[in-house]
Order: structure tokens, then sequence, then C-alpha cells
């Protein structure tokens, strides 16, 4: 069954049936062995009544025993398993362990009645008729007294009970069936709402719409919620991938025209070709092309690779290779390893000091601590600062605060994203703040190693 509604209506419907079968069978046991003892009572009462007598001396020839038969057959049987006493019209008991219903001479009884009590079920044919008894048996002066009591009220009891079970049931079945079916659906109806609006979605890609949300608090209301927690996201997501594709394009556009230029006219006139400018547009491509794969692998999950880093001696080392920086770098840095990859956090510091080197104007300072179970380097320059409003926008793709500075100065505005995106995956943050000189303070803070 494809259907959740047939399939709880079917499922609940069974659960039912097997309760009530349970519970039917447990009745009618009960039920029966009540019976059973009712009659084993009336048995015993009827097994004294006769042993009272044999006990006070009466002969058993002269013993008064019940004169309804088929309600009470008694049997009296001596030690050595002969019937003693029968009652009349009884002509075979069985299930009393007494050989036969032929009655011998006998004497007088005497003595006291024991007060154990056997019970035993056996069939008695009176006049030609077999039924089923209920026998108690009781002990007297060395011969044995039994006294039945029929079973068929108890029979004709427990099958009338058993056929309005059997009778009650496939309606009950059904109506517990229908009930858990339109139960089912009504709970059911916001889930299909919430089907159909992302079909639609689906076939519009219109990931503005959002699925209609219950007025209820149940699992429901919240599977749509969630629904479209999910699909704001995914619209967020799928914005920024655009704005990121028409961002790169447009980066690309520039010196990819640029080196076109310079080519076509190098062909025309290879005296007017030049060839640095030429080269500066292929290293600009070439790293904006670097970026933008790096991008590409953190949005696809790529976790950092294992490894410690000593944040300090990577520090002076990249200082070191930066023979070309406009400003002077002082680094104050002391032993802290962190756990991840070499080139990444090479790749973090770099676009800091870029961007630390784009806007300093006469100092730039780097410094590695540690502080508690963490490791925080710091990048500091004295330029004009990062406005607090803009201190989150800073970190988004192509964003550039300063539109007045040239696409080569400024960068494509991927750096800080990049140095953002390496932190979050290495388990750490990269904030921008004030520094003590007025400019911008951009802290990295990563988990210390072990």
């Amino acid at each position: 069954m494809s259907s959740v509604r047939a399939r709880t209506a079917l499922g609940a419907t069974l659960v039912v049936a097997l309760a009530l079968v349970v519970a039917g069978v447990a009745l009618l046991g009960v039920l029966r062995g009540n019976l059973v003892d009712q009659a084993g009572l009336q048995a015993e009462v009827a097994a004294r009544s006769v042993a009272s007598q044999i006990a006070n001396g009466t002969p058993f020839a002269e013993l008064d025993l019940p004169d309804d038969t088929e309600e009470h057959p008694v049997q009296v049987v001596d030690d050595r398993g002969r019937v003693v006493a029968v009652g009349e019209d009884v002509q075979r008991i069985a299930g009393t362990s007494s050989p036969g219903t032929r009655a011998v001479a006998g004497g007088a009884g005497g003595g006291e009645v024991s007060e154990d009590v056997d019970h035993s079920t056996g069939e008695v044919t009176v006049d030609g008729e077999t039924a089923t008894y209920r026998f108690a048996a009781v002990e007297v002066s060395g011969v044995t007294v039994y006294a039945g009591a029929p079973l068929a009220t108890e029979e004709a009891t427990v099958a009338g009970v058993r056929g309005a079970m059997l009778a009650a049931l496939p309606p009950l079945l059904l109506v517990v069936g229908g009930v858990t079916w339109l139960v089912t659906r009504r709970a059911l109806r916001p889930v299909e709402g919430i089907r159909r609006e992302m079909a639609a979605i689906t076939a519009s890609e219109d990931l503005s719409r959002r699925v209609p949300e219950p007025a209820t608090r149940d699992e429901v209301a919240r599977l749509a919620r969630t629904t479209n927690e999910t699909l704001a996201v995914l619209e967020a997501s799928v914005e920024r991938q655009r704005r990121f594709v028409a961002d790169a394009s447009h980066e690309l556009r520039s010196p990819v025209a640029s080196l076109r230029t310079q080519l076509e006219v190098g062909a025309a006139h290879p005296e007017l070709l030049d060839l640095p400018g030429a080269v500066a547009d292929t290293v600009r491509l070439q790293r904006l092309a670097a970026d933008l794969l790096l991008l590409a692998r953190l949005d696809a999950g790529e976790r950092p690779g294992s490894g410690r880093v000593d944040l300090a001696a990577l520090t002076r080392q990249e200082v070191a290779q930066r023979t070309g920086d406009r400003v002077p770098v002082r680094v104050e840095a002391v032993e802290a390893e962190v756990d991840g990859s070499r080139g990444h956090l090479a790749r973090v510091l770099g676009n800091l000091l870029d961007n630390a080197q784009r806007h300093a104007e006469t100092a730039v300072a780097v410094t590695v601590r540690r502080e508690g179970r963490h490791v925080v380097l710091a990048v500091e320059d004295d330029g004009a600062g990062v406005p607090e409003p803009e201190r989150e926008r800073v970190f988004e793709r192509f964003v550039r605060l300063d539109d007045a500075r040239s696409r080569d100065e400024g960068g494509a505005g991927l750096g800080l994203a990049i140095a953002r995106d390496v932190a979050v995956r290495h388990g750490g943050t990269l904030r921008v703040g004030r520094a003590g000189s007025g400019g911008a303070r951009f802290e990295l803070r990563l988990p210390a190693a072990g």
C-alpha cells in the first residue's frame, strides 16, 4: 500500500483485532474457569451430603441420594474399587477412576468426612443420554463418594459469549479502520498541502515561495517551519551563487579584455607591446582563478589537512618572503601550535597582510599569542580603519569598501572572504575591530593544538 492513510488504518485495525482476540480468549478462559469452579462447588456440596450420611452410619443401601440424577449423579466406591452405591438411572460414569456402576452388597459406614476434596471431569450416561460433568471426590470410612454437577450450562454460556464476540468483531474492526482513516486523513491534510507547494516550487524554480504553516504546534507545523527555513537558506545560497558567478564574470572580463587588447596590438605592432602590462594582467588572472578555485573547494565542503602548524614560525617565514611590501611589517610572536593546513593558514596570513599593506599609512604589525585554549593571530595597520557598520560586510565576496580605488590597488574583494572561510573550516573565527593606532585590527582565533 502506497498510502500512509491506508497503512495506518490497516495497522490500527490489525492491532485492535489482535488485542480483541487476546482479550476475548482471556475472558473466555476466566469465564470457563469460574463456571467450572461453580459446578465443582455444587458437586462438592452433594458429595459431602452423601458422605455425612455414611459418617453417621447410614447403610449404603439406605443412602438418600439426590433425586435428580441428571443434575447430581452420585456413586460410592470402596477402597477395592467396587461400587457400593450409585444414583438411580445412572448407566455409566467415566472419569471417577471407578470400574463401573454396578453396585455390590455392602454394610454400613461410619467415621469422619475428610476435609480434602479432589475434582475431576468426566462423562455420565443417564437414561441413554451422555453429558459432561464436574466431579467432587470426598473420602469417608474407607469409601469415596463421587458426586457430579453438569457442565452443560458452562458450555452453553461460553459458546454464547464466544458467538457474540465473533459477531461483534467485524463491525468493530470496520469502525476502528474507518475512524483511523478519517483521523489520519485530517492529520495529513497539511502534509499534502506542503507536498503540493513543494512540487509547485520545484516546477517553477521560484525559491521565494513558501509552504503553508499550520496554526497547530504539532510535528507537521514544525515540519512546515523547518521546510520554510530550508527554502530560505537555499534561496540565499542560490542568490549568493548567482551573485558570485556574476561578480566573477565581471572581474574576469576586465583583465581578459585588457590582455587581449595588448596581445592584438602586439601582434599588429610588436614595437607597441606592453609586455610588463601583459604579464601583470596574466598574474592577476592567475591569482583570481586560484582564489575562485579555492572558494569553490571550500563551498564543496573541503576539510583542511591535518597537521601541527606553529603560527609564530609560519608568520616569520611569510613576512620574510614579502620583499616588495610598501610598509614594513613588525612581528611579535610566541611559539603557538594549531591543528590544520599549513598552506591554508599561510593563505589567510597572506591575505590579511595584503589587506593591511593596501590601507596602512606607515606601519603594519603582526602578533601571535596564546590565550587560554586558543591561539590568537592579529594583524593591525594605522590606516583609516573599517567603519563599524561595515565590519561584517568586508568579509562578503567581491566587496570593496573604497570604491575610489582602482581594481589593481583594491584587489577583487575575495581575500577576506577566503580568510574567514578558511578560519571557519579550522574551527576558528576571524573578526575585525579597531586597532590602538586607529586603523583596522583583524583577529584570527584558532583552537590550540592538543
